[in-house]
This record gives C-alpha cells, structure tokens and sequence, in this order.
C-alpha cells in the first residue's frame, strides 16, 4: 500500500459545496509534491462547524484506489 501526506484546509461553506454534488472531488498536493485527487465524501468524518483542517495520511493500493484516511 502507498501513503500520502496532505495539509487540507477547507472552511465549512467550501465543504457545503463539495457535499451538495455526490461526486465532488478534492485535489490538493502531498507533501512530496504529488498530486492527488479523492472523493470528497471521505473526508466526512473530520468535518467541524469551522470545516476540515488538518495533516490527514491518505492510503491506496497498488491500483491507486483509495483505501483509508487517519488525521495525524
């Protein structure tokens, strides 16, 4: 499995928008420069009345498909 660091940042009317479309998708860089690009919804679990903030390690398998997300 391949792990990713990513800092995400998004206020709680950003994330509003992202849980209005079913199949929005975040993308941001992780902190060894990669690109990656995930389904919005996973990020569920960590919103707050302020919205999301935080360094999240992102897991995926050899194929790329998302396996898990832990808050560091």
């Amino acid at each position: 499995m391949d792990k990713l660091i990513v800092d995400i940042t998004i206020t709680a009317t950003e994330y509003l928008k992202y849980y209005q479309v079913p199949s929005a998708v975040v993308s941001t860089l992780g902190s060894d420069g990669r690109r990656v690009r995930f389904p919005a919804n996973i990020l569920q679990p960590f919103v707050t009345h302020h919205g999301i903030s935080g360094r999240f390690v992102i897991e995926f398998d050899q194929q790329a498909k998302f396996q898990s997300i832990t808050r560091l």
